[in-house]
């Protein structure tokens, strides 16, 4: 099968096409073609092998990953596809079946042909696509949505509560704006100029422009401020945050399940949250498509199109 290779760590361009051997599913895996995959903050950090301003991280992330070259060379967290066949052991799924999830915790990830996932497994999840999502919405689902998930719920999000997203337009950021509505709390997001429409038409009660030094001045305290890209100062927050509010970040560790994804489901099913897509690149564009990410401007998510 085809798939998108690393063998060192680096630039986008260490990522070059090869033919590998297609992978055999064990007694309680799935074999999935994949139809998307892509493009998150980690998969740019597992390729460079470092941690954006961190060494500790860096240095964790090297243990995981490989310390002088990747131990896997195949990158990828998110897909969505079709099963093509079932270990005798799977009782959930089986041939024919839509599905989507991550590669957490396995040793291939999803920028190849086929996948092989558990059926369960304690890192990473896998569940039947919504049938209102397309495949590569599906793709783009998992990490930012149960990230956000996560995080609101930690930070008990209640109806009513005032929040502040602070980067309201990225993966994790377009989600939260979504989920926090959802949660009934009233929500004001800050981005750039360009993404206020994106933000409000999410459903954001209030749009703030971060490169005109808006939000910084705003004469509102919040009750919850969660910052989705993860570059929020104390000093910036602190006077932001009401007496007994919660601050909550990306850089906080997030989990899987299943259950997060249930949740999600019901939302899509409601209308209530949709995966916002900037861009979609072929199989073919992979570094290109890394290359975008990388000037931290993006939209939503950035997905791969593995059947165009």
């Amino acid at each position: 099968m085809k798939a998108m290779i690393y063998t060192e760590y680096g630039a986008p361009n260490v990522l070059h096409l090869k033919d590998v051997e297609k992978p055999l599913p064990q007694s309680n895996e799935l074999l999935v073609k994949v139809y998307a995959s892509s493009v998150t903050s980690g998969t740019i950090w597992i390729r460079k092998g470092e941690f954006p301003g961190s060494k500790v991280f860096t240095v964790l992330l090297r243990l995981m990953f490989g310390i002088t070259k990747p131990k896997r060379p195949i990158l990828g967290v998110e897909f969505s596809g079709i099963v093509e066949e079932v270990g005798n052991g799977v009782t959930l799924f089986k041939k024919g079946d839509e599905v989507y999830g991550t590669t957490t915790g396995l040793p291939q990830g999803s920028y190849a042909e086929y996948v092989c996932i558990p059926e369960t497994w304690k890192q990473g999840v896998v569940a039947a696509k919504p049938q209102s999502l397309t495949f590569l919405e599906a793709a783009a689902l998992p990490v930012g949505a149960m990230t956000a998930l996560h995080i609101l719920k930690k930070a008990n999000i209640q109806a009513g509560q005032t929040i502040l997203i602070y980067g309201a337009s990225g993966s994790v950021g377009t989600y939260a704006v979504q989920i926090a509505k959802y949660f009934g709390a009233k929500v004001t997001g800050v981005c750039s100029t360009a993404n206020q429409e994106l933000a409000r038409s999410l459903g954001a009660d209030v749009v703030l422009d971060y490169t005109k030094g808006d939000f910084t001045n705003c004469s509102e305290q919040f009750d919850l401020i969660f910052d989705a890209v993860g570059k929020l100062n104390k000093t910036t927050w602190k006077p932001l945050l009401r007496k007994g509010g919660t601050f909550c970040s990306v850089k906080s560790p997030t989990a899987e399940k299943s259950e997060y994804l249930g949740e999600l489901h019901a939302m899509i099913a409601q209308g209530k949250l949709k995966p916002v897509i900037d861009k979609s690149y072929a199989f073919e564009g992979i570094a290109e498509a890394h290359e975008y990410v990388e000037l931290g401007h993006k939209k939503g998510n950035v997905v791969i199109n593995h059947h165009h």
